[in-house]
């Protein structure tokens, strides 16, 4: 299996989530990967896929993804369902940390129970 294959749900990840910069160079059988993630949430989703494709520590993938806004983990934009607590299982895989995510948008939260569907929350490095 050519390498450029075997990590294409990587580099179709990497589309989806529109890392800026990104170039992608095959050499010797090593997949090099370069490009900006906007927050480190995206670059933990690509650093997942990698391993998902290759395994804990693959020889064939050279990845050097920055990322842009080292201020916070994540930005959410509320939908329908969403709650606090279901926003922060998602990112923090426990939803007792609403609160650390209410703080960070006291700015434009009054109460942890009230989210509005359309507003961009910050979710803060831990």
């Amino acid at each position: 299996m050519a390498v450029r294959a075997k990590y294409q749900g990587v580099l179709d990840l990497g589309e989806k989530l529109k890392i800026a910069n990104g170039d992608v160079s095959e050499e010797n059988g090593v997949l090099k990967v370069t490009g900006t993630a906007a927050t480190q949430y995206e670059k933990n989703l690509i650093w997942d896929a990698i391993k998902a494709a290759g395994g804990d520590s693959p020889s064939d993938i050279n990845a050097n993804i920055e990322v842009a806004d080292t201020s916070v983990y994540a930005r959410h934009t509320v939908v329908s369902g969403d709650t606090l607590g279901k926003i922060a299982k998602h990112y923090y895989g426990n939803a007792a940390k609403y609160t650390a995510v209410f703080e960070s948008n006291t700015d434009q939260l009054d109460n942890p129970d009230m989210i509005k569907v359309g507003q961009e929350l910050v979710i803060p490095n831990l």
